[in-house]
């Protein structure tokens, strides 16, 4: 990967969470948590173009570009907080109670997944603004993803030391596969052109490869530390973790297995990325220390 650019977020300081991209706009959404703010970053001019204020402890953010609308999650208060249109003017809130964190958007627009509290996702009529219904886990969900062509979602639970598989149709879980002795399974993509679910542990460092069809696991290979985010590229058949310990790995499937072919040095604490193919850029949040202003890092892949 190449480092093409570095985006100063200004006066930001503490932990940067989540962030998601308005395509139509060319903008970048940035979660940052520590600051109670969300940062708008306009993707084309390279700087911030406004900040949401106000927030509480903001974590994930997703875009619905549908309804054209900005759904902000908040650890601190269990809200999701929607924003709609170019102005980002605020329309509702919606009150989950507790812990509100990751966010998902379905294939079509129309559904919302929000994971929070002790152990659920709630989801969220995109069209209507309003929780439609809750499907209950075994814990707290970190990471989780949708299938693209299905209504199978795949749940990242660390304190049930497991990957919970719900259905969004019937609400239900229908399979929980344990992780064994690897712990804090945070990071989350799906290869679906694989069949696998990618899982990325932090205790020990390692990426691992579920089947999809019923949780084997098929491949696995140490990676760095503190990770918090991966993606599948599926263009080059690549694989990129990004990790608090300060690196972003890049793996290839080998036989069965990942090599990892690039382990780039960024930043201490840099753990949250984002990887948008239509961009082929990955965006990764640096932030504020040692006198040094928060920023976001832009890679661009190269063959």
């Amino acid at each position: 990967m190449h480092l093409e650019a570095k985006i100063p977020l200004g006066n930001v300081k503490g932990r940067i969470d989540h962030m998601a991209v308005d395509l139509a706009r060319h903008r970048l959404f940035v979660a940052e948590l520590g600051n109670n703010s969300v940062a708008i970053v306009d993707l084309s001019a390279s700087r911030v173009s406004g900040r949401i204020r106000g927030l509480k402890e903001p974590q994930g953010v997703g875009y619905v570009p549908l309804t054209d609308t900005l759904y902000v999650a908040n650890a601190g208060d269990g809200s999701v907080r929607l924003f709609r249109g170019q102005d980002l003017r605020e329309t509702r809130g919606i009150e989950l109670g507790d812990d509100a964190d990751n966010i998902r958007v379905d294939s079509a627009g129309n559904q919302v997944i929000v994971g929070y509290g002790k152990g659920a996702l709630a989801i969220i009529d995109a069209r209507g603004d309003r929780k439609a219904a809750e499907i209950g886990l075994d814990g707290h969900p970190e990471s989780f993803r949708l299938e693209s062509n299905g209504s199978r979602i795949f749940v990242n639970v660390p304190d049930a030391h497991a990957i919970e598989v719900a259905d969004r149709q019937s609400g239900k879980v229908t399979a929980k596969w344990s992780t064994g002795h690897s712990r804090a399974n945070f990071p989350m993509a799906l290869d679906e052109a694989s069949g696998q679910v990618l899982v990325v542990f932090r205790n020990p460092p390692m990426l691992t490869a579920f089947s999809m069809k019923d949780g084997a696991p098929v491949a696995n290979a140490g990676t760095c530390g503190d990770s918090d985010d991966v993606f599948v590229d599926a263009e080059r058949r690549r694989v990129y973790v990004s990790c608090g310990e300060g690196y972003v790995d890049v793996f290839e499937p080998d036989a069965g297995t990942f090599r990892r072919i690039a382990h780039l040095s960024t930043a201490p604490g840099a753990r949250t990325a984002l990887f948008v193919p239509e961009l082929d850029r990955l965006f990764l949040a640096v932030r504020a220390r040692d006198q040094k202003p928060a920023a976001i890092w832009v890679y661009r892949p190269v063959p």
